[in-house]
């Protein structure tokens, strides 16, 4: 008896089971995109480290504050258009899996999840072209990454709103 009970709580609804290939497709996709990165990108992985090496307290422009921040952060171009190309794959790939979302139905939420994700890697992409490869102006592009956070979230629940109506 114990056996029967086994076996049929181990049974995943088809809606679970197609949450689970989205997951592994994600995370598939993500290794994927991380190793086209250092293979487009062959000097990336001593970026890296020289990025990290570069970390040392900073004052925070206009405040009396000192936070971790690269002490050269123009110096750091490669990461900066490796994380573009990242955030731009990223961004892509949500359109794709949003697309299958409604080829293989998704609950709203997932949908709505799927385009707040879409609206941050967009943002992300700009941003980082904006502030990070152009002006070089390390922390006014963490403080709009924190902005761009709340207009996904907003997104997502705009979606979710529309969906209720």
């Amino acid at each position: 008896m114990t056996e029967v009970n086994y076996l049929s709580k181990s049974k995943k609804s088809p809606r679970q089971y197609r949450e689970d290939l989205f997951t592994a497709i994600s995370v598939g996709f993500f290794l994927l995109l991380v190793g086209i990165l250092f293979i487009i990108n062959p000097d990336l992985f001593g970026s890296v480290v020289d990025f990290f090496k570069d970390f040392k307290l900073v004052d925070v422009p206009n405040t009396n504050i000192m936070l971790p921040a690269p002490q050269s952060p123009q110096l750091h171009l490669t990461i900066y258009q490796a994380a573009r190309q990242l955030s731009i794959a990223l961004g892509v790939f949500q359109v794709v899996i949003l697309a299958l979302r409604f080829v293989f139905p998704s609950s709203w939420g997932k949908r709505s999840e799927t385009v707040g994700s879409f609206v941050y890697w967009v943002g992300a992409s700009f941003l980082i072209q904006y502030f990070l490869v152009e002006s070089t102006q390390w922390f006014a592009f963490w403080s709009t990454i924190i902005i761009l956070a709340g207009v996904s979230i907003i997104a997502r629940a705009v979606v979710m709103a529309a969906t209720r109506i």
